[in-house]
């Protein structure tokens, strides 16, 4: 089983690695890390300097996550994309790699749980979709393949 995981390093990325890995392993699964640095709006030298650092850091969490693959014996490689991670998600899936799974990690906004705060949250994940729409949305839109989004904790 060929399944792809977009990987940013972040916490719910590195959960997701984790639970993929867990419910997957049995089916000795080939697992291709893919992580998009998106590129600067303007290219200002201090942008460009953003953007390298953010390339740099991303290359880092992906040698740490393709470590912890090798630790548990799980086949991995790693995949390194620049531009939309909407965009060029969809394009690593349908042209790159061809999984037979796609999973990832949808974010989170963790309020501090009083109501107003979960009612501002959840006003600006609207607002947020509506304007822009998140990365699993599209993804759930436009994917030839099954789509596995996990919930943050």
């Amino acid at each position: 089983m060929n399944i792809m995981i977009a990987y940013d390093g972040s916490r719910n990325a590195k959960l997701a690695l984790a639970q993929t890995i867990t419910m997957f392993r049995r089916l000795e699964p080939k697992i291709t890390l893919v992580a998009v640095a998106e590129n600067p709006r303007d290219i200002t030298s201090g942008n460009e300097d953003l953007f390298q650092e953010e390339v740099g850091e991303l290359k880092r969490h992906l040698k740490e996550a393709l470590e912890v693959c090798e630790s548990e014996q799980v086949s991995a490689e790693s995949l390194m994309l620049e531009g939309d991670a909407r965009k060029s998600l969809l394009f690593a899936a349908e042209k790159k790699v061809r999984p037979d799974m796609l999973v990832i990690a949808r974010h989170s906004h963790e309020p501090d749980g009083g109501f107003i705060a979960r009612s501002l949250t959840y006003f600006v994940d609207e607002l947020d979709y509506m304007t822009f729409g998140s990365v699993s949305s599209f993804l759930a839109r436009r994917i030839q393949c099954p789509l596995l989004i996990l919930p943050s904790r």
